[in-house]
């Protein structure tokens, strides 16, 4: 299609530039230069000023020219000489250079008629000349002259106006009868232009002197999920995002460049339109812009105590501006099934396996002569008379299902440069691939915002989101669901032909486990989290100087959640005989009002940003709990809790903390060269001790453009060149509210029959308790090359947080055995590099590729005085499952080393320490034997885009992290219980396999178990995921006009399409936990709920 740009010209100044064409001679000897120096230097020996794209003009192209007193049109179409490039000369003697199939009318004002004109800025309000404008379905065209202003003629009331800048929104307008529309391009997430939030205010990237990710609404949507942050997972360099469940929550968490802390969490701090939320899991992906992240000291100082473990600021979408109507529709459907089962005992390799361990008993047991155990299978329920299983039951594909989910989103935003409004609807149904999981979710938003006058601006936003699940239980080792399909036997059904639901109690032939079967567990017991938000914020900006303005903004994080959970009468080793019910209520209530000055200011090449304010916040959470069990029948459940007979006490609890702060920073910049950021913040917690109340969190940070410097000028593919570098101290405050504090615990006993109450002192007070402090150092290069389509950022940063919290041990003579304090350190450093190369990029093809590399090593400095050895736990079999000690990471796997089975031939040597030829040969002492935090992520992302096609292929890897597969205690170290790994039988000592890891069977009712936590249990837990295959398809205008719509996009997609991991790794997915916020319990779990491999179907439309 042809785009023709129709240019208007003032007369004078048409004159004016004729004249000087014709006057203005040129002479020219050039050898073997680019075409790009050559017009350099006809730009420094005249008026003329050239623009094009790069993309469109070959201007690297290696010319020799030879001209004597030759015109302006002489040698450019020398220089553009069968290259199929137009040139035309505009008023103020710019000079527009673009491919042949782009041609220009000249039109004069006296033929226009029904014309448009306006004024076309940037965000910074400086006006942009060559900006394409055409009417969207035709050829009719213009571009902005050198003072961003464009006129169009011959329009129609509902023509679309197109707007279209490189670096910069492509942007539709309908004029709607106006005649005149001023237009304000915005920078997109594309080059060293755009613009990114720092907290309290945007700044331009290229002054920006802190280590900041971004991602926009775009590629968050890449991946269709509930939770936005798996969406992010792999974009940013530096975040580690795990994803540690199939269920639809996903049970993320999220690692900004290592974990700093032992007593507190290592979670970031999310900031979501100024306002601090919490489960930002939760919130409806569909309703954000873009999102930042905060890396280092420079970026995050500004959130002082609450910035230690990084700042992710989250941006949601507001209304629409220029004079425009956006009505949105965005859909999907996706269907998931599980994609790996591990491999168990089927019903005949069972019951091999417990012949073979009835044959083994006389090992392992004395028994009296000819009285040796015997076993043979007759249960008529479950046996034919041949002694055949009448059932072979595979319960992982009995207990999921193929889940089918469906998300809905619909929008409108208009707006002009007085007002705007966005409302935002969301209706999201996700089904779980174990049966009988699910999670619904309605989210409602709106915003409005309004500029009445120069001086005055205010805006709302409110959102309101509420979910209701059905959880299946992750984070326990009791008879769950997520256990039981592996463990309960094959030979069992799920239901008789009665209609009885089967249990391990159903047959008496073997001595099983008592447990409830999946299916039963998981089609009749409740457990339901009903959660509301109320969350938003308002403000108010007041203009008060040029550059000067005054922002007072104040936001809450309402949150109530009530979990109700029923086990009915006949769920084995669960609620039978009796059942169960609980009903807890919690509240969380957080606000915060906040008023800074913000002042902007750009001369003579010199830029400065700053801000100075103070900020309150104040949050109060507040439980009631009730359980209770001994029901007649399943008639009430948790409807009537006083139905059943045997209720526990109640419980309940408050807190409240409160902060104050003060902050401001600075930034200064030269020429866009040179740049430094300045800040600091003081907070004041309630939280601290009485001596310590406010910390003081500084940074500073530079930054030089050195490709902006003269003695760089001439290296023609270097576009980008930046050097930053920063230091600060942030601090954190995510402890306990009273952990400074003296507290007495107080509650009811019985004492003869009847309740009393009763109060202790239950914690010391440390009133010089203070904050955690993390110091961080950070240089990173920014660099973009050959026109922009190669560019790279590479950061190396160096952590150390000190004055850790933990438990300082005391003489017990105090009646207490430790007193929290500040006696620890742990360092993290490492490296973030994000790649991004253009392929190919012309008018029908491109292809781009991102390489995201996050490199940590984590080292614990200090424990305290005599820096001795902490066992935090997750404690299960053999004690605390990870260590702490001075020199290795934090989360390091505590276990002996397993070195093979005993054999035959050591038999006495077995016997000098216990054991048999046959058991687990084990170290005498424990020692480190892993870590569950990966040395080394990344991703691989390669985007297509063919004509109207796009493709993505998303490649994510891991590397450097162990698994720990605490599963393996039940389902190969001991047998007879339960079902079990298919190791069991094939991989098993025998007499004539003895070189083996495995044991040999023993049946553990008759002859107990050998099971201790040792590296047999450890594998390695790297790991290469098919994370997302995406097709898409966006239909032409042609079509669009046709059926009355301005965008529609189609699309397919699947998620988690393969792992590829170590050959040793039994369970479902390599990245996982079962001890939920344990942040200790990384890749570390007792059973897992799978992950679904999902196929997606999807539209996005705008009407």
């Amino acid at each position: 299609m042809k785009l023709t740009i129709v240019i208007l010209f003032v007369s004078l100044l048409q004159v004016s530039t004729k004249v000087y064409s014709q006057g203005t001679k040129f002479n020219l000897n050039i050898k073997n230069k680019r075409i790009v120096e050559v017009l350099k230097e006809i730009e420094e020996s005249s008026k003329y000023r050239f623009f094009y794209i790069r993309e469109q003009v070959n201007v690297e192209r290696v010319v020799s020219i030879k001209a004597n007193q030759a015109t302006i049109d002489d040698i450019l179409e020398e220089l553009f000489k069968r290259q199929g490039i137009n040139f035309q000369v505009m008023e103020d003697f710019l000079i527009l250079l673009s491919p042949e199939d782009i041609t220009y009318i000249k039109t004069n004002n006296v033929q226009m008629q029904k014309s448009i004109s306006g004024t076309i800025t940037d965000e910074f309000n400086q006006t942009l000349p060559g900006v394409t404008i055409y009417i969207k379905g035709t050829s009719q065209g213009t571009v902005s002259d050198s003072n961003g202003n464009y006129s169009i003629s011959n329009i129609l009331k509902n023509d679309i106006l197109v707007f279209s800048f490189v670096g910069m929104s492509k942007q539709e307008i309908v004029v709607s009868g106006r005649t005149k529309i001023d237009i304000k391009m915005i920078f997109n997430a594309i080059g060293i232009e755009e613009v990114i939030a720092l907290g309290y205010g945007v700044q331009r990237k290229i002054d920006v002197t802190g280590s900041v990710g971004m991602v926009d609404a775009n590629v968050i949507l890449e991946r269709h999920s509930f939770n936005a942050l798996q969406g992010i997972q792999g974009k940013i360099a530096g975040v580690n995002i795990f994803s540690n469940s199939g269920s639809p929550t996903g049970s993320t968490r999220v690692i900004i460049r290592g974990m700093n802390s032992i007593e507190t969490t290592s979670d970031p701090l999310y900031v979501v339109d100024g306002v601090v939320m919490e489960n930002f899991h939760l919130l409806n992906p569909n309703d954000i812009e873009h999102i930042e992240v905060l890396k280092d000291a420079s970026s995050a100082a500004i959130y002082g105590s609450r910035g230690a473990n990084g700042v992710i600021l989250v941006t949601t979408k507001r209304g629409a501006k220029n004079d425009e109507v956006i009505i949105s529709y965005d859909s999907y459907i996706c269907v998931g099934r599980i994609r790996r089962k591990m491999d168990l005992l089927n019903s005949e390799e069972w019951l091999e396996v417990i012949k073979r361990g009835y044959e083994n008993a006389p090992k392992y047991s004395q028994y009296d002569d000819g009285n040796y155990p015997s076993i043979s299978f007759t249960d008529p329920l479950l046996f034919d008379s041949n002694e055949n299983p009448l059932y072979d039951t595979d319960w992982q594909e009995e207990a999921t299902r193929t889940a089918v989910s469906h998300n809905h989103q619909f929008s409108i935003q208009q707006g002009n440069e007085k007002s705007s409004t966005g409302a935002f609807l969301n209706y999201s149904d996700n089904e779980g691939i174990m049966l009988n999981s699910w999670l619904k979710r309605v989210n409602a938003k709106i915003t409005y915002d309004a500029k009445p006058n120069d001086w005055l601006g205010f805006g709302i936003n409110m959102l309101i989101n509420k979910t209701w699940e059905n959880e299946i239980e992750e984070g326990s080792g009791y008879q769950m669901p997520r256990r039981t399909m592996i463990e309960f036997v094959p030979v069992l059904p799920v239901k008789f032909p009665n209609g009885n639901w089967s249990n391990s109690s159903s047959t008496n032939n073997f001595a099983l486990e008592g447990m409830a079967n999946p299916v039963h567990v998981l089609t009749t017991q409740e457990r339901l989290r009903n959660r509301k938000q109320f969350f938003g914020n308002t403000f108010l900006n007041i203009h008060i100087l040029p550059g000067l303005e005054l922002k007072t903004q104040f936001g809450i994080d309402n949150q109530i959640a009530e979990y109700k959970e029923y086990s009915p009468t006949d769920l084995l080793n669960i609620s039978y005989p009796n059942a169960s019910a609980d009903i807890d209520i919690f509240e969380s209530m957080y606000w915060q009002e906040e008023t800074f000055l913000t002042y902007n200011n750009s001369t003579k090449g010199q830029r400065i940003n700053a801000v100075l304010g103070l900020s309150w916040q104040e949050r109060t959470y507040r439980f009631n709990s009730l359980s209770t069990s001994g029901f007649s029948d399943d008639f009430y459940k948790y409807n009537n809790i006083g139905a059943a007979n045997d209720p526990d006490a109640p419980t309940s609890g408050f807190e409240k903390w409160a902060m104050n702060s003060y902050f401001s920073r600075i930034n200064y910049s030269l020429n866009n060269k040179l740049m430094a950021t300045i800040t600091a913040r003081i907070d004041g917690s309630s939280r601290f001790g009485e001596n310590n109340k406010y910390g003081f969190f500084p940074s500073a940070g530079f930054g030089w453009v050195i490709s902006n410097d003269d003695f760089l000028t001439n290296i023609s593919f270097l576009n980008y060149l930046k050097l930053r570098t920063s230091y600060g101290i942030t601090g954190n405050t995510e402890l306990g509210t009273y952990r400074s504090l003296a507290t007495v615990s107080s509650g009811t006993v019985l004492l003869n029959g009847e309740r009393a109450n009763y109060s202790e002192v239950s914690k010391l007070p440390n009133p010089d308790l203070e904050w955690e402090k993390t110091s961080q150092f950070n240089i990173g290069i920014e660099l973009s090359m050959f026109q922009n389509r190669v560019s790279a950022e590479l950061d190396y940063y160096h952590k150390l947080t000190s004055d850790l919290l933990l438990a300082r041990p005391i003489p017990h003579s105090t009646g207490f055995s430790s007193v929290m304090d500040n006696i620890g350190s742990v360092s993290n450093q490492g490296v973030d590099f994000l790649f991004t190369i253009q392929n190919i990029q012309n008018s029908e093809f491109n292809w781009e590729t991102t390489i995201n590399l996050n490199f940590n090593k984590n080292r614990i400095e200090e424990l305290g005085e005599n820096d001795e050895d902490i066992f935090p736990g997750p404690f299960w079999v053999s004690g605390s499952q990870t260590i702490l000690r001075i020199g290795e990471p934090l989360g390091s796997f505590w276990g002996y080393k397993r070195l093979g089975t005993w054999g035959l031939d050591e038999a006495e040597e077995a016997a000098a320490v216990g054991a048999i030829p046959g058991v687990a040969k084990r170290s005498s002492e424990r020692e480190i034997i892993g870590k569950g935090v990966p040395d080394l992520t990344g991703s691989f992302i390669n985007r297509f885009e063919f004509k109207n096609f796009d493709f993505i292929v998303d490649i994510q890897f891991s590397q450097g992290a162990e698994i720990m597969q605490q599963f393996t205690h039940s389902i190969e170290d001991r047998t007879g219980y339960s079902n079990g790994l298919s190791t069991i039988l094939y991989d098993g000592w025998t007499v004539t396999n003895q070189n083996t890891m495995v044991q040999q069977i023993r049946n553990a009712p008759l002859n107990g178990q050998n099971s201790e936590v040792d590296d047999h249990w450890v594998v390695d837990g790297s790991y290469i995921r098919g994370s997302l295959f995406s097709l898409g398809y966006t239909f032409k205008e042609v079509v669009l006009d046709k059926i009355k719509l301005n965008s529609c996009r189609l699309f397919a997609n699947v998620d988690n399409a393969f792992v590829i991991h170590s050959k040793d790794f039994n369970g479902y997915d390599p990245e996982a936990t079962s001890w939920g916020e344990n942040q200790w319990g990384q890749n570390i779990f007792f059973f897992q709920y799978p992950k679904p491999t999902t196929i997606t179907f999807g539209m996005n439309v705008k009407f």
